[in-house]
């Protein structure tokens, strides 16, 4: 049995689907019900099961109620997908303060929360696979993102520790999944006070793709599994810092933002957005290059 966080759209979509193709039993968590009741619908008729559980990750109570619901339902857990996450686009000295912490809430707190219960469940199963979905910001930062980047580089500290904490347990296993540029609605979805749109950076991998990953860690568990393009970030870090470290930084003052003005706006940080529930945001469209869906 599955449980996935942030399964209303992007990553975590098409990761119930995959799963689904397998035949998996499948709890999809996320603040919208919509679009989960309607991921359940489409893995259903892929050949899984799945239930939807309104949660939101930045709520332990919540998250104690994803895994109480869950157990219930199918009577174990035997993989937790920690996906769930936003994204704030602001100088550091700039946006409300309260984005900023909102952004570690969800994506640093709200795998906390749900790796102590996944592993909690799994101490008492004797087995069990945690997945973190992190970022290949979890290796190089990045302006403008700074919160974000920050919860990515926790998350792989975070991983790396209760790996350490699971040894006595061989059954119990902890993966990273690494991603760069997913298409997918997560950058409409941002929180932005950068005053112009923004969009992924190029090369942009398909959600359909990321999610192959995540299944595929899950099914033969490993520490940290890379996607694509994200792989030669670290070995780029270790061999020249500086170097990668300013290609990066000029990288997104030039291409991650379009010559179109924004509104400042919290995005999806405290509430979720009615539009942007399907698994693509459109910036893999061909010939689109790097213009907005």
């Amino acid at each position: 049995m599955v449980v996935i966080t942030g399964a209303s759209s992007g990553i975590g979509r098409a990761t119930a689907h995959r799963f689904a193709e397998t035949g998996a039993r499948l709890v999809l968590a996320a603040r919208r019900m919509k679009p989960l009741e309607a991921a359940v619908r489409e893995c259903a008729k892929l050949g899984g099961q799945a239930t939807a559980i309104q949660a939101d990750v930045a709520d332990p109570d919540s998250v104690e109620n994803l895994a109480r619901r869950a157990i219930e339902t199918y009577g174990r857990i035997d993989i937790w997908v920690n996906n769930a996450a936003v994204a704030l686009y602001a100088r550091i000295d700039e946006g409300p303060l309260e984005a900023h912490c909102r952004v570690i809430e969800t994506n640093l707190l709200g795998y906390l929360y749900g790796s102590r219960i996944a592993l909690r469940i799994f101490r008492q199963q004797g087995c069990g696979v945690l997945v973190n979905v992190c970022s290949a910001t979890a290796y190089v930062g990045q302006p403008y993102s700074s919160a974000y980047v920050a919860s990515k580089f926790a998350i792989r500290g975070l991983s790396e520790s209760i790996r350490q904490e699971v040894r006595d347990c061989p059954q119990i296993h902890v993966c990273t999944v690494m991603p760069g540029a997913t298409d997918t609605p997560f950058f409409q979805h941002a929180g932005n006070y950068m005053g112009r749109v923004a969009q992924p950076l190029h090369p942009i991998a398909d959600a359909r793709r990321v999610a192959k990953v995540i299944v595929a860690a899950a099914e033969r568990p490993q520490r940290t599994s890379f996607v694509d393009i994200a792989r030669v970030l670290p070995l780029l870090k270790a061999i020249a810092p500086g170097w990668i470290e300013a290609y990066v930084g000029n990288l997104v003052r030039k291409r991650q933002f379009r010559d179109e003005p924004a509104p400042a706006s919290p995005g999806n940080l405290f509430e979720p957005m009615a539009e942007g529930d399907d698994i693509s945001g459109g910036w893999r469209e061909a010939n689109t290059g790097y213009r907005r869906p």
